[in-house]
């Protein structure tokens, strides 16, 4: 590898060739500020925050973007540099909503931080605002233009991680907005609602369509019996959001905290993901010993199943029917749960705590009513949860440690892991292997579906039979597979596809993290460890060995794909176009 030796504000430092001087200056413990940068996904120089002086050169330089070379001198603390930079910031304040302790964002800021550490007392400039645009169709996400600073880092998280593409920069100048085709809400576009724009906006421009009024309005109902599932990967990052450091594990303070919030009773998806295994494990068995079609695909991320509609529904009948764990939950709640704690079903109301937005679009899916009551009444984010609790006096950190309620609070390690990516593949491997074999497993473990590469396979042999599988994370990874089969170069039997990179430990609704932040470890692969964490502590490790999920079969739905659990527990899909008509 060749090196380049250069100076950096008095300092030599040496780095590979082709390193930005923001990267080299990192090295070095400098710190360059930036707004639009993100590596490996925004790097465009275009908010020049992060401009140095290069001896020799006559302009500014963006160091984001400015590669090295040998013999370089850079500086990055100089009068024209920090002048340059609080002019910078000085306007893009000057057309901000400075409305901050009522920001969703407020000392959550990239802005805001950018403002404190370069000493901006005032705004010089007055001059006009752009007419702001607040967008809040979406079931999932809202857009408050009055708020962008057009880093332009959503439209490449949706460009160019997602593959989706449904926000640009529409007009041009100082018209110039972030918005969906002609000025569309997002709700009228192909937005699959994962929220992977709102995690990487360093200010308020994006966020989730706020729920917790309706929770705290049931919560207050006597008549209510409020009940709240816990999906597997806010486990690993609810703490986060009470000092509590990165993929800190907090599955048992999580009951005491919502206890003491008030809810009736509460309990964990991680229940009905060990049902979701029964059920999907069982039709891939079922397709592949009666020529069903293949490649099975996973359906429990909602914003990968509504990308499918969009984009690939010649994969529609490809798609497992399981309905997702959080809607098996809502379902189960409604019926046996009902039933067997002689509570009126239309006085149950579910409350979801997920680590996704497109949960909350998922929810309010008209075929989620099997029960004759929609499933889910509210979906909650791991950011709408914490802002709760903090509400309510009550500090995560503190909490005692207590268990989930009985019966739908017992799950196994099975369904702890589909928190991560590979996950949900690896706990259907568990069962499917010893329902074929009538033989235990040897090695639970199937490392070869885990990691954080974007696209994973693996071929796994069950009683003579190899079984060809592929993961994917991330909805431009989930192409290129699906891509692979239509072409007929790929010949899988399973594969697992989750909308966000990482899985759900990535989801759009976990805490959101700045630039910083982002570059010092990869917070998905440290909260993924965390999970696989939480499975090996496990008592049971295999779905199938849940009693709780036997006993649910043997009183109320007779075994995996019955025509019980078909009404309650299987759903459709829908073919969508990708403008749909107004």
């Amino acid at each position: 590898m060749e090196m380049v030796t250069l100076t950096i504000d008095g300092q030599k430092v040496q780095v590979p060739k082709g390193t930005t001087v923001l990267e080299a200056a990192r090295k070095l413990g400098i710190k360059i500020p930036t707004l639009c940068f993100l590596k490996g996904i925004n790097e465009i120089g275009a908010c020049r925050m992060c401009v140095v002086e290069v001896k020799g050169a006559r302009n500014l330089q963006a160091s984001c973007v400015y590669p090295v070379s040998e013999g370089m001198e850079v500086f990055t603390n100089t009068p024209r540099v920090r002048e340059s930079r609080k002019t910078t910031l000085e306007l893009l304040l000057s057309d901000h909503n400075l409305e901050c302790p009522t920001c969703v964002r407020n000392l959550n800021c990239e802005l805001q931080k950018l403002s404190e550490e370069l000493g901006i007392k005032s705004i010089r400039y007055q001059g006009e605002k752009h007419k702001p645009k607040y967008d809040d169709f979406s079931p999932s996400i809202v857009r408050d233009t009055s708020k962008c600073i057009l880093c332009r880092r959503c439209v490449s998280a949706c460009h160019k991680v997602q593959g989706v593409g449904v926000i640009s920069p529409n007009h041009r100048g100082f018209n110039t907005m972030v918005a969906p085709v002609f000025d569309k809400s997002l709700s009228e576009v192909a937005c699959v609602n994962c929220g992977q724009c709102i995690l990487v906006c360093p200010v308020g421009a994006l966020k989730e369509k706020d729920d917790t009024d309706r929770v705290w309005q049931a919560l207050a109902d006597p008549e209510k019996h409020v009940i709240v599932q816990i999906a597997p990967a806010v486990r690993v990052s609810l703490g986060e959001e009470f000092g509590l450091g990165r993929g800190a594990i907090v599955t048992k303070k999580i009951p005491a905290a919502l206890r003491r919030m008030g809810f009736d009773r509460v309990f964990d998806t991680d229940f009905t993901a060990d049902l979701t295994i029964m059920e999907e494990g069982n039709e891939f068995l079922e397709r592949l010993n009666h020529g069903g079609k293949l490649p099975l695909i996973t359906s429990c991320s909602p914003g990968w199943i509504k990308f499918c509609e969009h984009y690939y529904p010649e994969f529609l009948e490809n798609l497992s029917t399981c309905k997702s764990p959080q809607q098996m939950f809502g379902a189960v709640a409604k019926t046996y749960y009902a039933e067997k704690m002689g509570i009126d079903p239309s006085k149950i109301f579910v409350v979801s705590v997920m680590p996704c937005t497109a949960k909350k679009y998922e929810a309010q899916r008209p075929e989620m009513r099997a029960s004759g009551y929609q499933d889910v009444d509210v979906v909650l984010t791991t950011r709408e949860i914490a802002r709760m609790l903090k509400e309510a006096g009550i500090d995560l950190a503190l909490m005692p440690d207590e268990e989930f309620d009985e019966p739908l609070g017992i799950s196994t390690g099975a369904g702890a892991i589909f928190g991560a990516t590979g996950g949900v593949m690896e706990a259907a491997l568990r069962t499917v292997y010893e329902v074929v074999t009538g033989k235990e497993l040897e090695r639970i473990d199937f490392t070869e579906v885990r990691g954080v590469e974007g696209i994973k396979e693996a071929t796994i042999e069950i009683d003579g039979l190899k079984v060809n599988v592929a993961v994917a994370h991330g909805l431009s990874n989930a192409k290129k597979v699906l891509d692979r089969v239509k072409n007929g170069e790929a010949n899988y039997h399973f594969i697992e596809i989750m909308c966000c990179p990482g899985g759900c430990v990535g989801g759009g609704g976990q805490p959101i993290l700045n630039a910083d932040e982002r570059m010092e470890l990869d917070y998905r692969e440290v909260r993924g460890n965390a999970i696989y964490e939480v499975d090996r502590n496990m008592p049971l490790r295999k779905s199938h060995e849940n009693p709780v999920v036997q006993q649910l079969y043997k009183e109320f739905l007779g075994h995996p794909l019955s025509e019980k659990s078909h009404e309650l527990l299987h759903t459709h899909y829908t073919k969508r176009p990708l403008y749909p008509e107004s």
